[in-house]
């Protein structure tokens, strides 16, 4: 044989191995097994998370719990919750049951936190319940839960709630939702911590109050706290058209019969606020009364003038005014 078609026999054996083996019916896959996500499971895995240095990581495990827990057995996933004493876990569940509720489940697993963030003999606990419910809907379901929760005995829970108060008002309910801001009124005005009532007050809008808040407000502008006096006066400056001619009214006599400095700077914005460009003759009349503030009066005074008719632009104009001078 010539070794030319030595060469073609053996390309041609090594053709036809090719093909067969191309025509094999290839192994089938393995078999994939169902698994159960427990909540156990998760919860150990996430109690070795939070070990980790890492913020974002620790944020990653507390989305991932929620995430999940669409899917979790919410019996589970509440006696886990119910059993919980760590803190940094009761807050992982919590949110992981709030998450349940904000995605069709019953309202009542948003009342079994509300119920833990009021009694929980832990203050640390109940401030992590509190938390949880933070930027949700739960004002709508728990009643009269944040009224309870600004008169906590723990400080850490009568902030907390305060917070969840003033971050409702501005991201779930962007300041338009009266009872929401009826209810944030309501809960400033029963706590007896000043500290609470002004930080409330300070931070909410009062755009969609309703006469009866308006009137609250009203009330606390003759406390004994300089603090909260101030704040009632600024919230004043965001009531709705039906209670501005009477908020105007009450804040200039404030204005003249007030020794301090705070409360009457608040008065001052809120004037601005609630007449804009016809707030102009009220701040003059005003200016000597306090010859301390009267830069300030002028400043509202120029920044009105303007004719601006968007309050953060007036603000804005405001400060440039006085970082101008």
């Amino acid at each position: 044989m010539t070794r030319t078609f030595l060469l073609a026999r053996a390309l041609c054996l090594l053709t036809l191995s090719s093909l067969a083996h191309a025509t094999e019916t290839p192994p089938p896959p393995p078999a994939l097994q169902p698994e159960t996500c427990s909540v156990e499971g998760l919860m150990d895995s996430i109690r070795r998370g939070l070990q980790s240095k890492s913020p974002a990581y620790r944020r990653y495990l507390r989305e991932l719990l929620k995430e999940s827990a669409v899917t979790l057995p919410e019996e589970q996933l509440r006696a886990a919750f119910e059993r919980e004493t760590e803190p940094v876990m009761v807050e992982h569940l919590a949110a992981a049951l709030v998450a349940k509720t904000e995605r069709g489940e019953s309202p009542a697993t948003l009342q079994l936190v509300g119920k833990r963030a009021s009694t929980d003999a832990d203050p640390a606990v109940r401030a992590a319940s509190t938390r949880a419910l933070r930027r949700t809907s739960a004002e709508e379901h728990t009643g009269d839960l944040y009224s309870r929760l600004v008169r906590d005995a723990s400080p850490e829970v009568r902030m907390e709630a305060a917070t969840n108060l003033i971050e409702d008002n501005q991201f779930v309910y962007a300041g338009l939702h009266g009872p929401a801001s009826d209810m944030a009124v309501a809960a400033a005005v029963a706590s007896s911590d000043s500290k609470v009532t002004a930080r409330i007050l300070d931070n909410i809008s009062t755009a969609a109050i309703s006469k009866e808040s308006a009137e609250q407000l009203h009330t606390l502008l003759g406390g004994d706290d300089a603090q909260v006096r101030a704040a009632a006066a600024k919230a004043l400056g965001g009531v709705p058209p039906p209670e501005m001619s009477r908020a105007r009214q009450t804040l200039v006599a404030l204005y003249r019969g007030e020794s301090d400095v705070g409360v009457r700077t608040a008065i001052l914005q809120s004037l601005a606020r609630l007449g804009f460009a016809s707030a102009v003759p009220e701040l003059t009349a005003l200016r000597n009364v306090d010859p301390r503030l009267a830069p300030e009066v002028d400043a509202w005074v120029r920044a009105l003038s303007t004719g601006l008719h968007e309050w953060s632009l007036i603000l804005r104009e405001k400060q440039r005014l006085q970082q101008a001078r």
